[in-house]
């Protein structure tokens, strides 16, 4: 039996005295496939508000609120209940045309991944490039051995990118909005889940492959006493984000460089996109003096049945 969900989103927004709102996008209903049903959604907002659904340009579900009266606190509850078959694209077989590195997309193919394959970020001294070309061969087998330079396959450089990001890599949860440009969080030596995607994001197109930003929620199974814990994650308790690399033949699959997981139960996907900045869970306007504004909470519970 397919595991089933519970998640409750709910993000507050406070000031010092009643301010007046704009419209906010939320993001916060999965996107359905074949390994993820949802069964049920609900949207409560602590103010009268007027609530649209609609599809972003990524067919993305989105819900326009618009409250109507001004207010000294903003509170958003989204919660929903999935479905969870999993996703295991990592084990299905690659074209063999593409195994090996360096590989082409099908012309057909590359008219609707461009937007994917093109890097959006500035690398102007070339350190990104760098750091992505170093998974490019097997760190197991030196020249010294007699072996030659030996070149990983185009999904081992993938797995071996997302397991050096974890390893190497200190994760710090970040409340701030925005992402670390790629080249900080390489300076830096740290970042929160969304800079580790966009950081491998950034480098898997530098080396040819399509890949796009995920945001969604992850499941922590040391929170669930009756749930099996034969894994321990970090970035539960807030939205989360990861990546998807379109491999020829098993097509998108999903690389978490924060926990090194590659799709299974654990990940559960809201919104893809182009940039993070596309994909923000909740994002609005409100009218008043910068000061009146006095921060942002959030808490996410994910919970298995």
């Amino acid at each position: 039996m397919n595991p089933i969900f519970d998640i409750v989103h709910t993000t507050t927004y406070r000031y010092r005295k009643p301010v007046a709102f704009g419209t906010h996008r939320v993001m916060f209903r999965p996107r359905a496939s074949h390994d993820l049903r949802v069964l049920a959604t609900d949207l409560q907002v602590s103010v009268p508000a007027d609530i649209h659904m609609v599809q972003d340009v990524f067919s993305n579900s989105m819900a326009l609120v618009t409250p109507s009266e001004e207010a000294s606190t903003l509170s958003i509850t989204c919660s929903f209940t999935i479905e969870h078959a999993g996703s295991f694209n990592l084990e299905l077989p690659m074209d063999r045309s593409a195994t090996a590195y360096p590989f082409a997309y099908r012309v057909e193919d590359r008219l609707d991944l461009e937007h994917y394959l093109r890097p959006q970020y500035a690398d102007p001294d070339g350190v990104l490039q760098d750091w992505a070309r170093q998974f490019l061969r097997d760190p197991q087998v030196s020249i010294a051995d007699g072996q030659g330079d030996h070149r990983l396959g185009s999904r081992e450089i993938l797995i071996a990118m997302t397991h050096h990001i974890q390893r190497t890599l200190e994760y710090a949860a970040r409340d701030e909005e925005g992402t670390q440009s790629p080249v900080e969080t390489l300076a830096l030596g740290t970042g929160s889940c969304r800079d580790f995607a966009l950081l491998m994001m950034e480098a898997a197109r530098r080396l040819g492959y399509a890949s796009r930003f995920v945001s969604g929620y992850l499941y922590d199974p040391a929170l669930d006493q009756d749930a099996e814990s034969g894994i321990t994650v970090v970035g539960s308790g807030s939205t989360h984000a990861w990546v998807q690399v379109f491999l020829p033949g098993p097509g998108w699959v999903a690389f978490d460089p924060t926990n090194a997981l590659f799709g299974g139960t654990h990940l559960i996907r809201v919104a893809t996109a182009r940039d993070p900045s596309q994909a923000s869970p909740v994002s609005g306007i409100w009218m008043g003096e910068p000061e009146d504004f006095m921060g942002m909470e959030v808490d996410v519970q994910v919970t298995r049945r």
